[in-house]
């Protein structure tokens, strides 16, 4: 049976950030992620994990600046990389017990050189990699689809595995968005199957599409997807990470035969 997480920085929005995970154990949820932590010191975010009895599952590594999506690329940025993820991303893994965090690649510049982005995420995924294995926490490489994010350094599942694979760390994955997945390649069954067996997935997030609203609605049939990962053997809490039409609550119809599964 498969098991979600709900997307706090998303899903109830409607609420002050640290009154989000109470409503998400509410409602059934005992699995939880979000984007990005920072706003909050840790040790307050651990103590409402805690008093909900709920486990963190992802964060995402600080993003850079103003509108940016991430450093792990960008040629120069190296020392502002590692800071963030020694002084933030690693340290809040730990305080909350998060065995995952999203290390975002960054949006390439116009004419910027490729070859020379791919080296330098492929050295600061390197050393991240080694910093994190002393936490035993596993990094993932998202790829988001062009439409959402322009000139995002991958945007299909593809160039993530080349440089999992070329990388070749144990605890560096790939986080599956079929939100994603969906607007940028289609074919996503396919990919599931292609992929999940590969060893190479360490988080799967959901969103409906286009919209991003609710997994019920739109082009991507879920009960067949979720039947499809099931029978693939995934049994790692999935992410809901999407935004709720009109109140997280009200559209959570699709999450009421998983609530029992939930651990």
């Amino acid at each position: 049976m498969l098991r979600f997480a709900a997307n706090l920085s998303l899903m109830y929005a409607e609420l002050p950030f640290l009154d989000r995970f109470g409503a998400a154990a509410a409602d059934g949820f005992r699995c939880v992620e979000c984007q990005f932590p920072y706003g909050e010191p840790a040790e307050v975010i651990a103590q409402r994990l805690a008093e909900h009895d709920l486990k963190q599952v992802l964060i995402n590594a600080p993003p850079g600046g103003a509108g940016e999506r991430g450093l792990a690329a960008l040629p120069g940025r190296e020392a502002e990389f590692r800071r963030s993820i020694v002084e933030q991303a690693l340290r809040y893994a730990h305080v909350l017990r998060c065995p995952r965090v999203h290390v975002m690649a960054g949006t390439v510049p116009d004419g910027a050189d490729r070859n020379a982005c791919r080296d330098t995420l492929l050295r600061n995924l390197d050393w991240a990699a080694r910093q994190a294995a002393a936490e035993g926490v596993t990094l993932l490489l998202e790829p988001l689809n062009p439409r959402d994010a322009p000139g995002y350094f991958y945007s299909c599942q593809a160039e993530a595995h080349a440089v999992v694979a070329a990388l070749g760390a144990p605890n560096v994955a790939v986080q599956f968005d079929l939100y994603h997945c969906q607007v940028g390649e289609g074919d996503v069954a396919m990919k599931l199957r292609e992929w999940l067996p590969s060893g190479r997935v360490g988080h799967l997030q959901i969103a409906g599409v286009p919209e991003r609203h609710e997994p019920d609605v739109g082009e991507l049939h879920y009960p067949y997807l979720f039947a499809l990962i099931d029978s693939l053997g995934w049994r790692e809490p999935i992410g809901a990470e999407y935004r709720p039409r009109a109140g997280t609550s009200a559209g959570l119809g699709w999450f009421t035969p998983y609530k029992e599964a939930s651990p």
